[in-house]
């Protein structure tokens, strides 16, 4: 799962990017991820992913690994990153990293 995995067609990648960088669309996704992710056009094998953040899923999708821990960010937060905030044992829980 490295970057040469990455399927840049993948809805998913989009997604994320445009989240983390424009606060209006991450607002839109914390209040609805539903509409969020048909706005996208993400598969529903995506969908269902996201629904469980099942973060390895994502990544065997073709997720790009900088967009990884993103995900977890946008569930727990970006703030006060560090190796125990919550985003980051939420990756480790997910992607099976021992802590």
């Amino acid at each position: 799962m490295g970057i040469q995995d990455t399927d840049k067609t993948l809805p998913s990648n989009r997604m994320v990017f445009e989240l983390r960088r424009d606060l209006s669309r991450f607002q839109a996704f914390q209040q609805d991820m539903e509409a969020c992710m048909t706005q996208y056009g993400l598969t529903d094998a995506e969908k269902e992913a996201w629904r469980n953040i099942d973060i390895e899923a994502l990544a065997r999708m073709g997720m790009h690994p900088y967009f990884l821990p993103q995900v977890a960010r946008l569930f727990r937060g970006g703030s006060r990153n560090h190796n125990d905030s919550d985003a980051a044992r939420l990756y480790a829980e997910k992607m099976r990293i021992p802590t």
